[in-house]
């Protein structure tokens, strides 16, 4: 038995949401019950007691949709690249990283975001994958990297005919050889999802291939519509928008996840709402690579689209991405008053739920039954945290480093800031060492 109290315990729960000197008692993998610090410290005199010292106690956090490849980016300086709009970017610099990118740098980007990710206090991740310089193999290499850290995850491999047929090919095969790999498994840690890069990347001859080839009951994990390039190919070839394309092949639907939706309208936002296709929105990404804001706010206010929040590599913090997502939409609508409500909503309630579209053990709330996935936060408040305002302290005053311990899957992963049993300093000297290699590639 673990009790984690002496905090502010933050439940998400939608009754007894806030429990001011509150305690989460752990028994395995899962929660045993939620309450005040003193009444459960009674109640299991001999658990182990992890002390919040005043801080927060929140769920584990969950990240929708990242890129692990993008790990190496940090820093890499590509001859001749002066990228103009977002197809520059592409072309550029991650089409270029990713047909470079081997197993042996695949397993350590992934151990290196896993590991990151564990100090920021997310305790699963989705990810979307592209290694173009050795495919087979490749979701292996993360699914290992992401065991070792003992991090929840689904993983989907990018197809695309960016590379030709051939490869094409392979990376639907890595994806099913994935997906079989994840149905063996009954430990809930590890999922999978059939990855399809964006649809100006993909003819419906490769569609056509992917849905013959994709089993049963698989959702796909798609961007959509993150550039206009996107939405321009899909009317000058087919005559028609991107929505409307993948859901005449039977794409959408309630497994299915597509990134960004910047570029769409009113009538595909109907499609998506009445398919119960997740979206994701990714505010840091859309701005450094200057694609514009998707109307996100509609689509959750209007559409009642599930919609959360993802990181798209940009970075391993979601609760900067979650301040990122309070400024963009306050930015572009010219209003005060945007996202207050609904940024939160998406990241601490709605990327959960979506989870839990893969996941069977209940995320992203601290309640009986629920995973055993809890985080620490090393924050101390100079005004009074209530159950009304916990979300604005939250967003004004903490960030992913201030985490201080992460519980995931009932295992204590961080103590103190100090990952327990992984050697981090060769976690980063392996990085370094494969990161070289791959910029050498790059460079030529």
């Amino acid at each position: 038995m673990l009790l984690i109290g002496n905090g502010n315990l933050i439940t998400r729960q939608q009754e007894n949401d806030f429990i001011k000197d509150g305690c989460v008692a752990i028994d395995g993998k899962l929660i045993k019950e939620v309450g005040t610090t003193t009444a459960l410290k009674a109640k299991y005199p001999a658990a182990e007691f992890i002390d919040a010292k005043g801080g927060l106690i929140m769920p584990g956090l969950v990240n929708m949709h990242n890129h692990i490849y993008s790990t190496f980016a940090r820093g890499l300086s590509i001859n001749g690249y002066h990228p103009k709009n977002f197809m520059d970017i592409l072309a550029g610099q991650w089409f270029r990283l990713d047909r470079e990118l081997d197993n042996a740098a695949t397993y350590a980007s992934g151990k290196v975001a896993y590991l990151d990710s564990i100090k920021n206090g997310v305790t699963t991740m989705f990810d979307h994958h592209a290694s173009y310089g050795e495919i087979g193999g490749s979701l292996g290499e993360l699914s290992r990297a992401a065991d070792e850290l003992g991090v929840r995850t689904c993983l989907c491999y990018e197809v695309s005919d960016r590379n030709g047929e051939a490869q094409m090919k392979a990376a639907v095969a890595e994806n099913i050889d994935f997906i079989n790999a994840a149905k063996q498994r009954d430990d809930d840690m590890q999922h999978a999802m059939m990855g399809l890069h964006a649809a100006f990347t993909l003819s419906d001859d490769t569609l056509a291939y992917v849905k013959a080839q994709t089993p049963t009951g698989t959702g796909y994990h798609i961007h959509i519509a993150e550039g206009m390039a996107d939405v321009q190919d899909s009317l000058a070839k087919y005559n028609k928008p991107i929505v409307n394309r993948l859901f005449d092949w039977g794409i959408l639907g309630k497994q299915t996840m597509a990134g960004h939706c910047i570029h769409i309208g009113p009538h595909e936002m109907e499609i998506l709402r009445d398919t119960d296709t997740m979206v994701v929105t990714n505010p840091e990404s859309n701005m450094g690579n200057a694609v514009g804001c998707p109307a996100a706010l509609k689509m959750f206010n209007d559409y009642h689209i599930l919609i959360g929040l993802g990181t798209d590599g940009y970075t391993n913090d979601l609760l900067e991405s979650y301040k990122f997502g309070n400024l963009i939409h306050k930015h572009h609508l010219a209003d005060p008053n945007a996202g207050w409500t609904e940024i939160p909503a998406m990241l601490f309630n709605n990327n959960p739920q979506m989870a839990n579209r893969l996941f069977k053990t209940k995320l992203g709330v601290l309640d009986a039954g629920a995973a055993a996935d809890v985080i620490v936060v090393d924050y101390q408040a100079p005004t009074p945290i209530t159950a009304d305002n916990y979300n604005s302290h939250i967003l004004f005053g903490v960030n992913g480093r201030m985490v201080n311990d992460t519980i995931i899957n009932g295992q204590v992963r961080m103590r103190n800031r100090e990952v327990v049993g992984v050697d981090e300093a060769k976690i980063w000297a392996d990085a370094q060492e494969q990161a070289q290699h791959l910029w050498q590639r790059i460079n030529g």
